[in-house]
């Protein structure tokens, strides 16, 4: 981050330990199993334990936060769905009818909605957190999609969410009408990439749709030449829910906090993160690939494994909460398997 940026970010502490990992790597080695028969599990526990430094990692009141937002750009006709969208889709988590609520529940993970910016207003709800910012993001065909105390206090508003959940794992969702382009036009600008590389079919805009909105983000990202640090393209391009989950993601690295990614957006929020937070994305555990086009794209510049690999591209943190059983999984077997000393089973090359 330029030191002419304005906004305080906490520092992220590095994972890498070479004592720890040697340790959990032998841990590991030691169950009643061949080295490395249990795949990416196993990388998975040794990457657990280095986040949260022990050698016996848990997983203890895992948090979902759902932030919802909508953006001016849908004017020019980049999404299949209406705007009108968000604040309905909003109204189904609320009453716990969206995939991420039927997962959540499956799962028993904490589900909060934040309304990071939505164009409605609604009633109080156990489960609601007011935050808006304003009611959508500027047109960024136009004009910048927040102006920088907008983006600033979005981040800022993440940070502090994070900083009053309980728990040491953070999955974030995301609903908003126009947000995979919001996310497209940040991937391009901050991974240094052609727009067309950047950009699907969202809610499912056919091929003139799909040409329509590449046209327009490539007009959006001439518009804003100009904004070319992380802070000054999230701003510009962004999303209120975007800039939100990434200040949220932020905090939730600070403080040693797994985070269970989920599909194109919430890991272009990570990006953002990390640009601005250096080491953030070291806490990422990516839960699987979305078919957005611009996910692949993600993956590889994060240089990124996801956990499963679904075909999926509805967002709303789903494509994770489906992967947190692993996360459970790749716990139990490092902590509850026995060893070959434990159960008095001769070991490889013994």
């Amino acid at each position: 981050m330029s030191h002419s940026d304005p906004i305080t970010l906490p520092a992220i502490a590095p994972v890498a330990n070479p004592v720890l990992q040697q340790q959990l790597q032998h841990k590991t080695n030691s169950k009643t199993k061949p080295p490395g028969s249990l795949g990416l599990l196993e990388s998975l526990a040794i990457q657990l334990g280095l986040i949260q430094q022990t050698t016996s990692p848990a997983i203890i009141q895992p948090q979902v936060l759902v932030f919802a937002a909508d953006h001016g750009l849908t004017a020019e006709g980049i999404s299949a769905f209406p705007a009108k969208v968000t604040p309905q889709m909003v109204h189904n988590f609320l009453q716990g009818g969206a995939a991420i609520n039927v997962f959540a529940r499956q799962h028993q993970l904490t589900l909060q909605v934040v309304d990071a910016g939505v164009n409605a207003d609604f009633a109080p709800h156990p489960q609601l957190i007011d935050r808006k910012i304003r009611k959508g993001t500027q047109n960024s065909r136009h004009q910048p999609a927040m102006t920088m105390a907008e983006c600033c206090k979005a981040l800022h508003t993440g940070m502090a969410l994070v900083r009053d959940l309980p728990g040491n794992l953070l999955l974030v969702g995301e609903m908003g009408i126009g947000n995979t382009s919001a996310a497209s036009l940040l991937l391009a600008r901050l991974g240094n990439l052609p727009v067309a590389d950047c950009t699907g079919r969202g809610t499912g805009l056919d091929d003139q749709g799909l040409s329509h909105k590449t046209r327009v983000l490539q007009a959006v990202l001439e518009h804003h030449s100009d904004a070319n640090t992380p802070l000054q393209a999230l701003a510009a391009l962004g999303g209120l829910e975007i800039a939100m989950m990434t200040g949220a993601l932020i905090q939730a690295a600070s403080e040693r906090r797994i985070l269970l990614m989920d599909g194109f957006i919430a890991g272009v929020a990570l990006l953002v993160a990390e640009q601005l937070a250096p080491g953030t994305r070291d806490y990422a555990v990516f839960g699987h690939g979305s078919a957005e086009p611009g996910h692949r794209q993600l993956l590889r510049l994060l240089k990124a494994e996801p956990l499963l690999q679904l075909n999926m591209r509805l967002g709303e943190g789903s494509g994770a909460a489906l992967a947190y059983p692993l996360l459970q999984s790749a716990c139990a077997y490092f902590n509850d398997m026995a060893s070959f000393d434990d159960a008095g089973v001769s070991g490889a090359g013994v």
